[in-house]
């Protein structure tokens, strides 16, 4: 089950775990929408795979498998002037 991020790793921006503004490589690196493509191109900087949509965990579900709460913020270069 992936591990549903609270935040853009990024620009640390709220991301809501039904919502679509999500974008994970493979190793559940998150990032919003924005960042994923302006700054860093739809290339995850941590790994250096592609970003892409993060599934959408039904409201239903989150309940039972809710979202994490830990926040996540990297130091990327592309990410300095966020």
């Amino acid at each position: 089950m992936l591990i549903l991020r609270p935040n853009c790793e990024c620009c640390d921006r709220d991301l809501a775990p039904d919502g679509g503004e999500a974008r994970i490589c493979s190793f559940e690196c998150t990032f919003c929408a924005d960042c994923a493509d302006r700054r860093l191109s739809g290339v995850c900087p941590n790994c250096g795979g592609g970003l892409t949509a993060r599934p959408i965990r039904p409201t239903a579900l989150l309940a039972k498998h809710p979202a994490s709460t830990v926040r996540v913020v990297g130091a990327h270069v592309a990410c300095a002037a966020a």
